[in-house]
């Protein structure tokens, strides 16, 4: 049975649909971006427009990601023609958290997580201690994971894209999308 609430309203069906907690597409688009880098030697300079194009995500908004992240010393930016970004330091030292950290910021899981909460409910609240404990465990799975470990199972939208035509869709997320509007979420497993 779905339900779905609007407005207070409720609607049933027969399936369930869950609720998710999903990463914003920043932060996604930001590892997409660092995984197709981590794919290159290390210091390989690589143009923001072709990375885009072998991820499917848009050009403008990976190179403002970029710049942050070259801003917190995960990426370095090279100017002039034949200018784009390389990675600063080994995929196995970056981690997703940092990454999505350098993105969005500190990660909280609701308001009375976050340092400047206005909860009233702060400190006293059962509430609190379970999304402490989710939210740890969210970042402990992130802190773990390398982007050279990530870079292991991925396959660029690229070779996706080719592999699928010469196969057809096999792919659970298999859409027809074209680079400027991108459909992926990064998911947890």
């Amino acid at each position: 049975m779905e339900v779905t609430a609007y407005a207070g309203v409720r609607k049933q069906t027969k399936s369930i649909r869950l609720t998710t907690m999903q990463v914003t597409r920043a932060s996604e688009y930001a590892m997409l971006g660092l995984l197709a880098l981590a794919r290159r030697p290390l210091d390989t300079v690589a143009m923001v427009d072709a990375i885009a194009q072998e991820e499917g995500v848009p050009a403008t908004f990976l190179g403002k990601i970029f710049q942050s992240l070259a801003k917190v010393g995960i990426l370095r930016s090279a100017r002039g023609s034949g200018g784009g970004f390389a990675l600063l330091r080994s995929p196995e030292t970056i981690t997703v958290l940092e990454v999505i950290e350098a993105v969005e910021g500190p990660i909280a899981f609701q308001r009375c997580l976050e340092p400047e909460s206005d909860c009233t409910h702060k400190g006293g609240c059962a509430l609190c201690g379970l999304f402490t404990e989710a939210q740890d465990r969210v970042k402990e799975v992130f802190a773990r994971t390398t982007v050279a470990q990530l870079s292991q199972r991925h396959t660029s939208f690229a070779d996706y894209q080719t592999l699928q035509s010469l196969s057809g869709p096999k792919h659970p997320h298999a859409t027809s999308r074209s680079p400027k509007s991108p459909s992926r979420k990064l998911q947890l497993t």
